[in-house]
């Protein structure tokens, strides 16, 4: 990538500062946040590279507008709206920022948690109200309680280390890591029927994925100790949400803290309808450290894929990787 070419690359999301100036120094940057979608296919003739967060969909139509597309940068780290197999089969590298969110993501979920355990929110509604409703709002303590983590990545891992130092006991379900790493991380490694089972708080840490879609369902839910609280920060569709509802209308699951939904954005329906529910939009890489560590993350990746260098991000595999 010598200066006599300067490859242009389309940032199609609002995003912070440091993303169009680090790409800037190399490349010719297009700013295309808020155009309408057949607004962004135009502007992608020329395109060698694009810059997205989770509300852009990378697919077959969007790459061929695209005829020059090489890389294509996630301002974060889920990959949802990305058609992988288009990609990798058009040689089209995908890379994204994974560590940019994850204290922001664990402190959320913890908050959410907070939240949930001592209903802050709805003792913030309540005033708000002109209420003063101190005896409906008695809470739980996180002290003592068993937390289960569904997923013991660098975001549980996380929310481990805090809730360690709530007084908090951790399990841990993941089928990737060994009893070994959860030990180090103080958590103690079971499988999902029995965290389901001794856990009075249940957070989760995955991707959506075929297997981890709904896997929290109806049958889940009557494994769980009665009276269990759920928090997703995560990602939608890891709870089948008709059998949350259903859960928490017949006292099996006492609350929930959701922070992702199946369908977004999730503006109506039962869930809005609970009590018992704290609802966040879709807040977890929403700081400002995130935002700027995701642009400058993403940035650097894809500068590096431009210029074909080795990138650590790198989501899937293309020739000459």
């Amino acid at each position: 990538m010598g200066p006599d070419k300067r490859p242009v690359v389309v940032i199609a999301e609002v995003l912070a500062a440091s993303c169009a100036e680090h790409l800037q120094e190399v490349c010719e940057v297009v700013e295309a946040a808020g155009e309408s979608r057949d607004s962004l296919l135009g502007l992608l003739g020329n395109a060698e590279g694009l810059v997205v967060r989770s509300g852009t969909r990378v697919d077959r139509e969007l790459m061929e507008a695209a005829p020059r597309l090489r890389v294509v940068g996630r301002a974060g780290v889920g990959v949802d709206n990305i058609d992988l197999d288009e990609a990798t089969r058009r040689g089209v590298l995908v890379v994204n920022a994974p560590l940019a969110n994850s204290v922001s993501a664990a402190e959320h979920a913890f908050g959410l948690m907070l939240s949930l355990a001592r209903n802050i929110a709805r003792g913030d509604a309540s005033i708000r109200s002109g209420r003063w409703d101190r005896a409906k709002f008695r809470g739980v303590e996180l002290d003592g309680k068993t937390l289960g983590l569904v997923g013991m990545g660098r975001i549980g891992s996380l929310v481990a280390q805090r809730a360690l130092a709530f007084g908090m006991r951790v399990l841990a379900y993941d089928p990737y890591i060994t009893a070994e790493q959860a030990r180090a991380a103080g958590a103690e490694l079971r499988d999902l029927d029995s965290l389901l089972a001794d856990s009075d708080f249940i957070s989760l840490h995955l991707p959506r994925t075929p297997e981890t879609e709904n896997l929290l369902d109806g049958e889940a839910f009557a494994k769980a100790k009665r009276g269990v609280r759920i928090v997703n920060a995560s990602r939608g569709g890891i709870i089948d949400e008709e059998a949350l509802v259903e859960a928490i209308r017949d006292g099996q699951v006492a609350g929930a803290a959701l922070d992702v939904y199946a369908e977004e954005p999730m503006t109506g329906g039962p869930l809005t309808e609970l009590p018992e529910v704290v609802l966040t939009p879709h807040l977890g890489a929403s700081t400002v450290e995130a935002q700027n560590k995701a642009g400058l993350h993403v940035a650097e990746s894809v500068v590096a894929g431009l210029a074909g260098e080795p990138v650590m991000a790198a989501v899937n595999s293309v020739d000459g990787d």
